[in-house]
């Protein structure tokens, strides 16, 4: 089907009149630690501030990025999953989540979901698909889990497998909005084989750098974070089986021969878990 010219112009209007260009945003952020392009001023300030409070910063983002691809290698090669449901995207940069799994399977289907404009109006010129698979991207908050559900239905066959991808996203779902629920929601609608892919940025008493550069970004950004120790975390595996090694550190999560010496800890944790 072709587009029409005029409708997709106003469509990306429509997403820049969106744009927040005055307060930092962290997928911007996110975006500016990974080395990528797509941020304001306003964000490398916040960003640069962020990584003066807590120096590792930077490294979350970087093994987040890794976590994703070793799992998405996994579920592609060993558990046979085809189907991808992305829930706060992000930024596009390099191995995004279609891009590693149609390496290996170019069959592959993936639905990106984000309500950031800037996300959304770069996934539709840079996250594309193989031929022989699909890409689609929604414009959808995590909230609507019912609407979300109804359009990607229109992509993928929930009949089938699906790896449901939430990575550095639940931690902007206060705990009076119970994230838990919602991704419970999620995963129920999905069939036995399905997998729940999950990483969050943790908090803990020894980590109380990462809490005063929380309580920065809460203060000016947007939008807000709400942090949770590793055993909260865990929790969103209740019900699943969780592969090894469990919950743990992005960087610890099955590092592979190609990542250069002993894994770094970070207060990145993920994990996967499978719907038996």
């Amino acid at each position: 089907m072709t587009e029409n010219p005029a409708a997709t112009e106003e469509s990306a209007a429509a997403l820049r009149s969106r744009i927040d260009t005055l307060r930092p945003h962290t997928a911007r952020i996110w975006n500016y630690w990974l080395g990528g392009g797509d941020y304001y001023e306003v964000d490398r300030l916040a960003g640069d501030r962020i990584r003066e409070l807590h120096p590792a910063i930077g490294e979350y983002a970087r093994a987040d990025r890794l976590f994703l691809g070793r799992a998405v290698r996994h579920l592609v090669a060993d558990a046979g999953i085809r189907q991808f449901l992305d829930i706060g995207t992000g930024l596009p940069t390099a191995d995004n989540t279609h891009e590693v799994a149609q390496r290996l399977a170019p069959d592959a289907r993936i639905v990106y979901v984000d309500n950031d404009p800037l996300v959304l109006a770069h996934a539709r010129a840079l996250l594309t698909s193989s031929p022989e698979g699909r890409t689609d991207h929604l414009d959808e908050d995590l909230r609507n889990v019912d609407s979300i559900l109804e359009r990607a239905a229109d992509t993928l066959d929930f009949t089938r497998p699906v790896a449901l991808m939430l990575l550095g996203v639940v931690i902007f779902i206060g705990d009076d909005e119970d994230p838990y629920a919602m991704v419970r929601r999620l995963m129920d609608a999905l069939p036995a084989g399905s997998h729940l892919v999950l990483s969050h940025t943790i908090t803990s008493p020894a980590l109380s750098e990462v809490d005063q550069a929380v309580r920065f970004w809460n203060e000016r950004g947007i939008p807000a974070l709400t942090q949770r120790t590793p055993e909260a975390v865990a929790r969103f595996f209740d019900g699943l089986e969780l592969l090894e090694p469990g919950v743990v550190s992005c960087s610890r999560w099955r590092p592979e021969p190609a990542d250069a010496g002993e894994p770094q800890e970070v207060a990145m944790y993920g994990g996967v878990g499978r719907k038996g």
